[in-house]
C-alpha cells in the first residue's frame, strides 16, 4: 500500500519531468505552430523528429523500468472504432490550432494566449463533452477490438527485440531527413 508521502513524491517526479519535457519542446521549437504547419506541410519534419525521439526514450525507459520491476504495464484494449475517432479529432485540432496537446501546453509556458483558449481550455472542454457523449459511443469505439495488444505480441518477438527494432527504423528515419534536407 503506497503512503500518503510516497503518492506526493510520485507527483512531484511527474511535474519535474513534464517540466523538462516541456523544455525540450520549447527548446526544439515546437511549440512554434508555423513549425507544426509546416510539418503538415512536409517541409519542416521537427515535430517528427521531437516525437520520434519520445518514443525511443519513452519505450525504452519504460521496457527497462518493467525490467527491472520499477513500474508495472496497464496494456489497454485496441481497437479501431476510438483509434479512427480519436485520431480524426486530435488530427483536426493539430490542423486547426498548430499544436498537439503537449505543444499547447508548453506553448501556454511561453505565454500564447492562442494555446491557452484554444489549445488547455479546448483540451479541457472537448474532454467534458466527450465524458457526456461517452456512454452513447461506446459501441462505436469498441469497433473492430483487437484485445490487449503489444507490439512484440503481434510480431511474437521479446520485447527488447520489438524496442530495439523501433529505435533502428526511427534512427534511419533521422538519417533520411537529414539526407534530403526536413
Amino acid at each position: 500500500m503506497r503512503t500518503r508521502g510516497a503518492a506526493t513524491g510520485e507527483l512531484l517526479v511527474g511535474l519535474g519531468i513534464g517540466l523538462l519535457f516541456g523544455l525540450a519542446l520549447h527548446r526544439s521549437g515546437v511549440t512554434n505552430p508555423d513549425v507544426i504547419i509546416n510539418q503538415l506541410l512536409l517541409r519542416d519534419m521537427t515535430v517528427v523528429k521531437v516525437m520520434m525521439s519520445a518514443v525511443v526514450v519513452g519505450g525504452l525507459g519504460i521496457y527497462i523500468m518493467h525490467h527491472l520491476g520499477l513500474v508495472e504495464l496497464h496494456i489497454r484494449e485496441a481497437a479501431v472504432g476510438s483509434t479512427v475517432i480519436g485520431g480524426l479529432i486530435f488530427g483536426v485540432g493539430f490542423a486547426l490550432l498548430g499544436y498537439c496537446p503537449g505543444t499547447a501546453v508548453a506553448a501556454v509556458g511561453e505565454g500564447r494566449l492562442d494555446a491557452l483558449f484554444g489549445g488547455v481550455i479546448g483540451m479541457l472542454l472537448g474532454a467534458f463533452a466527450f465524458a457526456m457523449v461517452h456512454p452513447r459511443v461506446r459501441g462505436v469505439l469498441k469497433m473492430g477490438s483487437m484485445g490487449k495488444q503489444t507490439l512484440w505480441g503481434l510480431l511474437r518477438v521479446p520485447p527488447l527485440v520489438a524496442m530495439v527494432a523501433v529505435s533502428v527504423i526511427i534512427g534511419g528515419l533521422f538519417w533520411w531527413f537529414e539526407v534530403v534536407g526536413l
